[in-house]
């Protein structure tokens, strides 16, 4: 994920490929890469050095100011191509109609959101045009991994596990029926249980399927959640953290095109990808915030069902599989399910 708020996502295979339709959205003599993944077909935008000059003409048509300013193509991802303009702007293009009406549903989402929060999030402005894209003030800051997370002092920890746990309490305080006007839905469903045992548990390593499949079963059997389903980000990784290293300080958070409707405890599987240590200090500051008692128990259930769906989706890609059981196993390193055995 980058911090032009869009996600980089894996696929089973790629084809290369001149896509007419597409080509004239943006532009001729653009590659696409057909893209085939558990979601079907799909095809994206395989950018060159070059394009730069195609999207420098279009954003300068609008913003003349701009004319000798520094252009840079973010990461490419499945709904739109992202350029960076010295450092400051980010400029989204969708690819098509699917990708333009999440792009307007996002700003709606972040104009009710921003006003009512108090971490900063992108200030998205729609252009029209055509061809119709959004331009917002870059958050300063890069992403916040493992490693860089294992670095930090206490103190810097803490400040962080605070102000993150007063984001989700913030978000969740949001007017429900507010939010689905503004065009939240539910989130993006995971691959069914049965999917999950019989794409993902043979992969894995025969202790970590052992403590995977008791996942699954106790995830099979989870009540409803105790505190309901809730407008929320759902996408809290380190991915979409815009962290100032050099302050040690989280400058905002962006992505929210896949933010919606779930169950609380869900809210707090994503930082795990970051450390569990910055996990539970997330939820403690939730808790004292919100009164709501959160269970770490249903969180590591929750966390593993997760990292289980994302293996059984891409279990026959052969260049992401790998990692994916990496995530598996790095779950099953860090949680205690001595209950489940």
């Amino acid at each position: 994920m980058t911090e032009s708020g869009m996600s980089v996502s894996s696929s089973h295979r790629f084809e290369r490929c001149q896509y007419k339709t597409l080509a004239s959205e943006l532009g001729e003599g653009f590659v696409f890469w057909r893209v085939f993944s558990g979601r079907g077909s799909r095809y994206i935008l395989r950018m060159e050095a070059s394009d730069t000059d195609h999207f420098r003409s279009i954003i300068t048509t609008t913003f003349p100011d701009l004319a000798t300013s520094t252009f840079e193509l973010a990461t490419a991802g499945w709904d739109s191509v992202a350029v960076d303009v010295d450092d400051r702007l980010i400029f989204k293009f969708p690819r098509h109609a699917v990708a333009e009406k999440a792009l307007l549903r996002e700003a709606q989402l972040l104009a009710v959101i921003r006003p009512k929060i108090s971490m900063p999030v992108p200030d998205l402005r729609i252009e029209e045009g055509p061809p119709l894209f959004s331009v917002h003030e870059k958050l300063k800051g890069v992403h916040l991994i493992t490693a860089d997370y294992e670095r930090l002092p206490e103190i810097a920890r803490q400040r962080l596990g605070e102000r993150l746990g007063r984001f989700y309490a913030e978000l969740h305080s949001l007017d429900q029926a507010e939010m689905r006007a503004a065009g939240a839905g539910p989130v993006e469903p995971w691959q069914p249980v049965s999917v999950i045992r019989e794409r993902a548990l043979p992969l894995l390593e025969a202790g970590i399927r052992q403590k995977a499949a008791a996942a699954i079963d106790a995830f099979e059997q989870l009540p409803p959640d105790p505190h309901g389903r809730t407008y929320g980000f759902f996408d809290g990784h380190g991915w979409n953290m815009a962290f100032d290293h050099e302050n040690q300080h989280l400058t905002g958070m962006y992505d929210f095109a896949d933010s919606g409707f779930a169950p609380v405890h869900q809210e707090f599987i994503y930082a795990r990808f970051v450390s569990p240590d910055l996990t539970e200090r997330i939820i403690a500051s939730y808790e004292t915030r919100t009164g709501r008692a959160i269970d770490r128990q249903r969180v590591d259930i929750l966390t593993a069902a997760h990292r289980l769906s994302e293996l059984a989706e891409l279990a026959d890609n052969p260049e992401h599989v790998r990692i994916m059981i990496d995530n598996v196993d790095g779950w099953a390193r860090t949680v205690n399910l001595q209950s489940l055995r």
